[in-house]
């Protein structure tokens, strides 16, 4: 069945600065390909868009830990992820890349329609530079101490430790992350999207939301209700999309100006490649189309804010119907961490297992709402317990039992018991609730009433007991049999979205054809006297050496890189005198507690033997306060006040992290009010 609903489908564009693991697979591209798939089955005019996001300093950072050009690291890196999520069924009708030539002509013209609208503020500031290295430095190239916490290893655009927006001079004691400097403040000049002052616009749009996930209307409401500020739309780099105006030369524009605007060029570039050079136009012009992005929560705030608010200016093009963000996903209850080694890369998993199983069970274990935990004895369980002895032992027992006893010959359905007719009538009941949970971007719901399906089919062909009627009431075995290939049929069509190669093969085992449309989906699909072929096994079952041997990689790949862990460079020597002109005191934490509408920060009574001080520090995360009463803790004691969350704190406990990236204090046996030297 054809429509004439288009809809425009984006993932996240993934950094080619390194391969794909399951946390992005999770976060982005799955669900994605789950939904095309679907809108495809019921006729919707669907592109699927998806390329790699090659500029930005990401991207930098690992040439220059490679000693490698920028344009040798995307090279690769696009290729390899092109392959791997081709691996996957990752359906994309185009994988593009922003360092083609139609990316830097659109985000150009982009950027000249917006200039000469005089949507800019152009603005001559004083930012950080490197002399040793001659440049200026980007907010991730500065580390420092957070203004608001106090943690020492910030970044110049975001504080890991308490999550703070930053940018690089409000750090304090920032150095060069590229030469250890301390960087100075030198004259540039850029131009800034002033998101405030088209802010009300935006508020507008974000007030006719209807059916937006909580954690995505959230966030936005959160920015909203603090006030959005001008924000950069150029930076002093050499890689990435030349500024193209006057003023922007050896400048480029910031990476999250151009990264989005690879969703048009790249569906530009699919049009061309399809033979209608303008067929980009009804998907971005028209305002009748239906447009998603689906990303991980770290990227909502660009796709509900920022992109929009830059769609919304230029005028020519359409806005998001919805955002389906998903949160994160841990694995084996850690945080996933490529630089400890923390990871499973989908290249590896497909060396050892098929990618439906993983489609299977991370679909079943989606983040959609709230952080998720991706386990190895979880995913054996998913398949030996759910894919093995439930869909494929029902496809199995049906299409083993006919070929044996009814001459792979569907059986005719005469007289149907209340059982039978009910039975039925559940493919329709089921298929119905699968739809209204993929339309509001419900996958894991949508997978597990597909899967319960299965069940249905399993416990009715148990309780008909075919293999004693067929003795005493063939027309009843014929029956069972009848309705037990009815649902096999269904679920080879309903499987589609989210395991293509396992729907696909019990398709072929049903004889058949691969075209079909959702609309299709019903009971009866199957004629009476219809072929089949011989029930073959779906899911062979994983055993546990397999997957202790995934857990032993995982643990090994950790412990090499424990100790090759991303540690800051050492800072330029300091005098004696300058050492000595801190006071490191020996404390004991007496009372500890948790601030009021801060997530991260803990407040402390610290005995530090000459008096007793109030300390606050961002370590919420890592401790709970009643277990930190009586620990005994180094302190910079003569560090100057600052108030945080309105608690003024005097002082500073010493903290190191570990290679999980976790903060341990840094102790000492010591009486209260010792100096440390």
């Amino acid at each position: 069945m054809s429509t004439d609903q288009k809809i425009l489908v984006t993932s996240a564009l993934p950094y080619a600065n390194g391969p794909i693991h399951l946390g992005h697979l999770a976060g982005a591209y799955l669900t994605a390909d789950f939904y095309v798939r679907y809108k495809r089955l019921t006729g919707a005019d669907v592109a699927f868009i998806c390329g790699s996001d090659e500029h930005g300093v990401a991207i930098t950072i690992a040439a220059e830990k490679a000693g490698k050009k920028p344009q040798d690291i995307v090279d690769r890196f696009h290729k390899m992820n092109k392959e791997v999520f081709e691996e996957f069924g990752i359906s994309f009708d185009y994988y593009g890349r922003t360092s083609s030539d139609t990316h830097r002509e659109t985000s150009q013209e982009f950027f000249k329609k917006l200039y000469e609208q005089g949507f800019f503020k152009k603005k001559v500031e004083k930012q950080l530079y490197d002399p040793k290295k001659d440049m200026f430095l980007p907010d991730r190239y500065v580390k420092g101490t957070c203004p608001n916490c106090g943690f020492e290893e910030a970044y110049g655009d975001q504080c890991e430790n308490c999550g703070t927006s930053l940018s690089p001079t409000e750090l304090k004691n920032p150095v060069s992350a590229l030469s250890g400097e301390v960087p100075e403040l030198k004259e540039t000049t850029h131009w800034y999207m002033p998101l405030g002052e088209v802010q009300p616009k935006l508020e507008e749009w974000v007030d006719t939301w209807d059916g937006w996930k909580a954690n995505v209307t959230g966030q936005v409401r959160s920015w909203l209700n603090d006030g959005l500020s001008d924000r950069a739309a150029t930076r002093d780099l050499s890689w990435g999309v030349p500024v193209p105006v006057e003023g922007g030369e050896g400048k480029v524009l910031y990476v999250w100006f151009d990264a989005p605007i690879g969703y048009i060029s790249a569906t530009k570039e699919w049009a061309k490649a399809s033979g209608e050079v303008d067929k980009w136009k009804d998907f971005w012009q028209d305002q009748n189309t239906e447009l998603y992005h689906f990303i991980g929560k770290d990227n909502i705030v660009f796709h509900c804010i920022m992109f929009p608010i830059l769609l919304m200016e230029h005028g020519d093009y359409v806005l998001p119907k919805n955002v389906p963000a998903n949160e994160f996903l841990n694995l084996e209850g850690k945080k996933l961490s490529t630089s400890r080694g923390w990871a499973v890369w989908l290249h590896e998993y497909l060396e050892d297992f098929k990618p439906d199983l993983l489609r299977y069970a991370l679909g079943s274990t989606l983040p959609e709402t709230k952080d998720a935990d991706f386990s190895w004895k979880e995913f054996q369980s998913r398949v030996n317990n759910e894919l093995a002895d439930v869909l494929g032992n029902f496809v199995f027992r049906a299409l083993s039992f006919t070929d044996k006893y009814a001459e792979s010959k569907v059986p005719e359905l005469i007289e149907p018991s209340d059982l039978d007719r009910k039975t039925l009538q559940l493919i329709e009941g089921q298929k119905d609730k699968i739809t209204d949970s993929l339309e509001r971007f419900r996958f894991k719901e949508a997978l597990s009433e597909t899967m319960e399906l299965a069940r249905i089919g399993n416990r009715y062909f148990t309780e008909t007991e075919p293999w004693k009627s067929r003795k005493d009431d063939p027309v009843s075995c014929g029956n069972t049999l009848n309705v037990s290939l009815q649902i096999c049929a269904a679920l080879s069509m309903l499987l589609e979205p989210f395991i293509p190669d396992s729907a696909a093969e019990i398709r072929s085992q049903l004889s058949l054809s691969d075209e079909f449309s959702w609309s299709n989906i019903k009971a009866g699909i199957l004629p009476k006297d219809h072929n089949i072929s011989t029930g073959k096994i779906l899911f062979e079952k994983i055993e546990d050496e397999e997957i202790e041997a995934q857990l032993e990689k995982l643990e090994n790949r950790a412990a090499e890189n424990e100790d090759a862990v991303d540690l800051p460079e050492l800072r330029d020597n300091i005098e004696f005198n300058d050492f000595m002109k801190l006071d490191l005191r020996a404390g004991k934490i007496l009372t500890a507690e948790k601030i009021e509408k801060s997530n991260k920060l803990l407040k402390f009574t610290v005995d530090i033997g000459v008096e007793k001080r109030t300390i606050v520090s961002g370590i919420a995360k890592f401790y709970k306060p009643d277990e930190l009463i009586g620990k005994q803790v180094c302190v910079v004691a003569n560090l100057a006040p600052k108030k945080l969350m309105g608690v003024e704190s005097k002082g500073m406990i010493l903290m190191a992290e570990n290679p999980e990236g976790d903060l341990r204090f840094v102790e000492t046996d010591a009486t209260p009010g010792s100096q440390i030297s």
